[in-house]
């Protein structure tokens, strides 16, 4: 399984990374499947330096957030009035529920233009594990003011763990039981964000979860520009006991 980071940028598009958006690549029989998890402003034109538009199988959303949906509105306007004939189905786009609602708005200028016609929405429901490919992916119910998932995606014996955006509870643990690799969300500071609670992680409580899950790797990600690196890698580093790795947008991965 192999990982590319298109976009890590916490909350909004930074000076060297769009939003959140994450390719997770498998291949079986002889073909690669490619999946998105989430697809946050400003991904999809960094996305076009690894695959082509029409390479894409399916994306996957974690929550409705314009931080981690919105580029699925321009992804509509390729797929749905693209001249060339690429595209003769719809896309699987796997989202919490009033995906497709919540999307059209977005697009929807005088009246509503139905996303529908260029994607096939799939509601997101808790521990149901759905596959894609040779990628089995598994959506947990995270701690988020909107519903949200983290989502495990396994193949080939590998295990990504990609918390989206959450603080810290219970389903987070089983998301990243012996994960590989745990991507997860880093956008508070220890000291700084201590009164805002059920909204992100900090490097501390990010590193302590995946410590009790047993997870192998841990790779912070989602730190918005306002906040030095620095400060989410020391949170990290005073509880998880090995490396701790930074998102860097267009690193790949091998898991």
């Amino acid at each position: 399984m192999k990982l590319t980071i298109i976009g890590c940028s916490g909350s909004y598009p930074g000076p060297e990374s769009p939003a959140s958006c994450y390719l997770v690549e498998a291949e079986a029989d002889g073909r690669r499947t490619s999946v998105l998890l989430d697809f946050g402003n400003g991904s999809l034109g960094a996305l076009q330096r690894y695959r082509e538009v029409d390479e894409i199988d399916a994306v996957v959303i974690s929550h409705l957030h314009p931080d981690h949906c919105l580029d699925l509105c321009s992804y509509y306007v390729v797929r749905n009035y693209d001249p060339l004939g690429r595209f003769d189905a719809k896309l699987p786009v796997h989202a919490p529920a009033g995906a497709r609602e919540r999307l059209t708005r977005a697009y929807a200028v005088g009246k509503p233009e139905d996303l529908g016609t260029a994607f096939d929405f799939v509601d997101l429901v808790d521990r149901q594990t759905f596959e894609i490919g040779p990628l089995r992916i598994t959506p947990h119910l995270v701690n988020h003011p909107v519903e949200a998932y983290g989502l495990r995606v396994e193949a080939d014996g590998a295990v990504l763990a990609y918390t989206g955006d959450t603080d810290a509870c219970p389903g987070l643990v089983e998301l990243e039981r012996d994960a590989d690799l745990v991507l997860t969300d880093s956008a508070f500071v220890d000291g700084r964000d201590d009164e805002m609670r059920g909204v992100h992680l900090s490097g501390s409580r990010a590193a302590q979860t995946a410590k009790d899950a047993g997870a192998k790797r841990l790779m912070l990600t989602h730190i918005p520009t306002w906040t030095p690196v620095e400060d989410c890698l020391r949170d990290a580093r005073a509880v998880w006991e090995g490396d701790v790795e930074v998102a860097v947008a267009g690193e790949t991965y091998e898991l």
